[in-house]
């Protein structure tokens, strides 16, 4: 295993956690033991997943072994895209301006509200009678 130099990461976003194993290599991505191209069909969620690796132009440079859970496609898209940002960072430091200024470093912190009691969900209310 000393041959093989591999960064581990962790990405979130909503209720979605994406860990990821880079090595070096040749552009495989694998993501929950499936091909990158199976697992998110549309070509807006592909984009978002590869955008770290374009912005920084090492798009066949690594393989990418993803492992996601929670939420949904868009959310598994976006915590993957966070993985491959710090990943990379821990690769290389000089990426750091790079990604930073794209914005790929940051975690969304939007979340889902909660429901309160006496209300039907988050914000919307029983209807009111006034008779």
């Amino acid at each position: 295993m000393a041959s093989t130099q591999e960064f581990i990461a962790t990405g979130r976003r909503k209720t979605s956690v994406a860990r990821i194993r880079m090595t070096p290599g040749n552009g495989k991505i694998e993501i929950n033991g499936k091909s990158f191209e199976d697992y998110f069909p549309t070509v807006p969620l592909q984009s978002t997943v590869l955008q770290p690796l374009q912005v920084v132009k090492l798009t066949n440079a690594y393989d990418l072994a993803i492992n996601t859970t929670g939420g949904g496609a868009a959310g598994q898209a976006g915590a993957a895209r966070l993985a491959i940002s710090r990943a990379l960072l821990q690769a290389d430091g000089n990426h750091r301006a790079t990604l930073k200024a794209e914005g790929l470093l940051s975690r969304d912190p939007r979340m889902k509200e909660r429901k309160k009691s006496g209300q039907p969900g988050a914000r919307k209310r029983f209807q009111f009678s006034k008779r």
